[in-house]
């Protein structure tokens, strides 16, 4: 490990992070007070600066992904509530556009079926063109997975994750594989690791 540039905001945790076109970015947290701003790291400078703050309200605890050189924050929780939002950064006009809500709240026909997207303490991954959700809380552990696609602005439910419910799990992606990993529910702490396959049956013998 080489010790860089501390961190220009104020000391945070349950952010979001995420790079785009060789530098890093953070954004959201909870220091105290929850929070909205972003910062960009440049490792070839060592140093911070401030951009955009995400719209919306101030959140910790949200998921974050990257598609076609935009990111993406979606839901994360403010006193206690998960937020009904998913915001798209784009780094060239440093600005954030809201996209469509994780519930249903449109006359259309399209969020129908939207139950338990939104939440706190999930995972996000990318696998080919579309993002990934699973885990994470609201009340209560949810076990749903979402793909979304940025195409569209669409949701559409896919198998559960098939381990224990879990919160405060990691996940990450290698040659377009989805792995999720540790968590805990209540004082239960994980070790194992699933690899999600979207296309496949539910296989009973997964658990």
């Amino acid at each position: 490990w080489t010790q860089k540039a501390d961190f220009a905001g104020t000391a945070t945790y349950d952010a979001v992070g995420f790079s785009l076109n060789d530098e890093g970015y953070i954004s959201c947290g909870f220091d105290g007070n929850y929070l909205k701003d972003l910062w960009q790291y440049d490792p070839a400078e060592d140093q911070w600066t401030q951009k955009a703050s995400i719209g919306g309200t101030k959140r910790s605890a949200a998921m974050s992904f990257v598609l076609d050189g935009k990111a993406y924050v979606c839901s994360g929780n403010n006193n206690g509530a998960a937020l009904n939002d998913l915001w798209m950064y784009d780094p060239t006009a440093n600005s954030w556009t809201e996209k469509r809500q994780l519930t249903n709240v449109s006359t259309d026909s399209y969020d129908d079926s939207y139950s338990n997207i939104a939440r706190y303490n999930g995972v996000a991954f990318v696998m080919g063109n579309y993002a990934y959700i699973t885990c994470g809380e609201s009340g209560a552990l949810i076990p749903d997975t979402w793909q979304y696609d940025p195409s569209s602005d669409l949701w559409t439910r896919k198998t559960s994750f098939e381990g224990t419910a879990r919160t405060g799990a990691v996940a990450f992606t290698l040659s377009d594989r989805g792995f999720v990993l540790t968590g805990r529910s209540g004082s239960l702490s994980f070790d194992n690791c699933c690899e999600f396959h979207p296309n496949d049956a539910v296989n009973a013998n997964d658990n």
